[in-house]
């Protein structure tokens, strides 16, 4: 049997989409990629059924490095419903318990909030998809197995009460600026179970992922429309240069020659690398005319070796 064509462009860059509620982000993918006509497509990170938001979507060789934005740091509004308690800690679940949180003040809630500030241990949610034994959480909590889930190490850099509704089902909006791994159905839970009567997540809307936010976002509907009848490329002027995905990451500026042995996958040296970073650590490299060429990685040597590279044939 015959390899698979890979139809579409070789098209190389990233599209930041407003996600909408009840859609799968592997939905949303397919779409971009059906949209942009692109050969290679790929996102970065998941974000559950229920939530909006900020969703960037590597095309072509920019997802070579989608997993520098898995592990960068996202932020969130949200609202928290206390005084229930669902099994898959979100709207989108079965309601198990509930209690009356009439009582349940706004300097209750600004209390509960200041315990889960800065680095903590969290546990996450059965319904993710974690795996545990190769097989991902979510599929065990649908045929009823439970597993015993360590808790993870994960940083919240702020965690803000925006406003706070009570009530016997109170309402509580807050924002989250948090590290990789966090989930804010289980901080959801956490407050709730601080304060004995249940919570969960209501809404959930992704405000940042690393260097991306929703001023950079589109909707697919709306790029679906700016293209109609035309061929795609009248939309690429939306895509983002694949460097941003790690724009944090110091940057080098290689002459032609060295330019020219790196991508052949030599280390080369530079007698600026020390002053970008310690042995070790990653840098962007580009040529010249500013073309980015892909990562590298300071050696002992007072060379930049090549890490992952930009493929542009």
């Amino acid at each position: 049997m015959g390899r698979r064509r890979n139809y579409g462009r070789p098209i190389n860059g990233i599209i930041v989409l407003d996600k909408p509620a009840g859609v799968t982000s592997n939905g949303l993918l397919q779409q971009v990629k059906r949209t942009f006509f692109a050969n290679k497509a790929g996102h970065t990170g998941s974000l559950d059924p229920l939530a909006t938001g900020v969703l960037p979507i590597c095309l072509g060789e920019a997802t070579k490095f989608s997993q520098y934005l898995l592990d960068s740091d996202k932020g969130y509004n949200s609202t928290f419903v206390l005084g229930a308690q669902t099994d898959t800690a979100d709207a989108d679940g079965e309601i198990q318990a509930t209690q009356d949180a009439s009582h349940i003040t706004k300097k209750d809630v600004e209390k509960a909030l200041a315990q889960y500030r800065g680095d903590i241990m969290q546990v996450p949610p059965m319904y993710s998809a974690l795996k545990h034994n190769g097989q991902p959480l979510y599929k065990l909590a649908r045929k009823g197995v439970e597993v015993e889930i360590k808790p993870r190490a994960v940083t919240i850099f702020e965690f803000e009460l925006l406003d706070f509704r009570p009530g016997k089902l109170a309402e509580v909006d807050v924002k989250v600026l948090c590290s990789k791994g966090t989930y804010i159905r289980s901080l959801a839970v956490d407050i709730g179970h601080d304060l004995n009567v249940g919570g969960h997540v209501s809404v959930l809307r992704r405000t940042q992922a690393g260097a991306f936010t929703l001023e950079h976002a589109h909707t697919v509907e709306s790029l679906e429309e700016e293209r109609g009848e035309q061929l795609a490329n009248v939309l690429d002027y939306h895509l983002m240069p694949m460097d941003k995905a790690i724009d944090d990451l110091p940057k080098l500026d290689l002459d032609d020659s060295s330019a020219h042995y790196f991508m052949q996958g030599q280390a080369v040296m530079d007698g600026r690398v020390y002053r970008l970073g310690d042995e070790g650590d990653t840098i962007r490299v580009f040529n010249e005319q500013g073309q980015f060429y892909g990562i590298g990685t300071i050696t002992d040597e007072g060379t930049v070796a090549p890490k992952r590279l930009v493929n542009y044939t």
